[in-house]
């Protein structure tokens, strides 16, 4: 049995399963075609759907949602599916909003543990983020990032959230023993705000990187949507194009197929 597996759905919706948790992160289900307003006169249309249908999904332990404001990391099927799930873990915000009974609400560095069992316990620590520019944080809201540790795993499995790269994501990679980094990138830009910039490049995944020097590096929430600059290709000139010591980390998971990684020995 893998100690790890990690099933890449869409955009930002990963499936984890680790060390006897399933685990889902930032649930999108809807069908392509539909468009997300997203405040302040941004808006995006949702280009391919998920790998992976709703009804295909074994049970779930834990949903890890890092922001609920926006329809790109949470949509109307991610949330019907909300009430039939274990935990749901999020921001503060998020969890007063949602309407889920137990929901736990976090802010950057704040942990709580999962336990269930024949399970070991899971304890997961939410880290920062800054969605947009310096002072984007009242209009795009509160979002956080998760690092998922357990006794027996050397490391722990940190997913970035939606994130520019800034002064908080610099010290949660300087601060976590990493040893699986999932990234969201994408570069997300709209017209009506020309050059800037609401998410991570693939340059910002390298600098991480080689700040961390994660085992293994996987970017998600790149595509799938119109509003994301750097694409698939992108990211994989981007990757190719780094040193082999950092290169040789990324795995480009192709949507719908799991990928297994065991525990690494430190």
């Amino acid at each position: 049995m893998s100690d790890l597996r990690i099933t890449r759905v869409g955009g930002p919706t990963v499936l984890l399963e680790i060390d006897g948790w399933t685990i889902l992160t930032d649930p999108t289900f809807d069908p392509a075609g539909r468009t997300c307003a997203f405040g302040w006169g941004t808006s995006s249309r949702k280009l391919s759907g998920p790998a992976v249908a709703v009804g295909d999904l074994p049970p779930i332990d834990a949903v890890l949602i890092s922001h609920d404001q926006h329809g790109d990391n949470l949509d109307d099927a991610g949330r019907a599916l909300l009430p039939a799930t274990g935990v749901v873990v999020t921001t503060r915000a998020a969890a007063s909003r949602l309407g889920v009974a137990g929901a736990r609400g976090m802010r950057p560095w704040e942990e709580t543990v999962l336990e269930k069992r024949g399970a070991e316990p899971m304890t997961v620590t939410a880290t920062p983020c800054r969605h947009g520019p310096p002072l984007s944080r009242p209009v795009a809201g509160a979002v956080i990032g998760f690092a998922l540790g357990s006794p027996s795993r050397p490391g722990v499995v940190w997913i970035t959230g939606d994130t520019v790269m800034y002064r908080g994501v610099r010290q949660a990679a300087d601060r976590l023993d990493v040893d699986v980094a999932i990234m969201h990138l994408g570069v997300v830009r709209f017209p009506i705000t020309g050059p800037i910039t609401y998410s991570m490049s693939v340059g910002g995944a390298l600098e991480l990187c080689e700040r961390m020097q994660p085992r293994v590096a996987i970017p998600v929430h790149y595509d799938g949507w119109a509003h994301f600059s750097e694409g698939e290709e992108g990211v994989r000139s981007g990757v190719a194009a780094a040193s082999p010591e950092i290169r040789e980390r990324f795995r480009i998971l192709d949507a719908g197929e799991p990928i297994d990684l065991a525990v690494a020995e430190r």
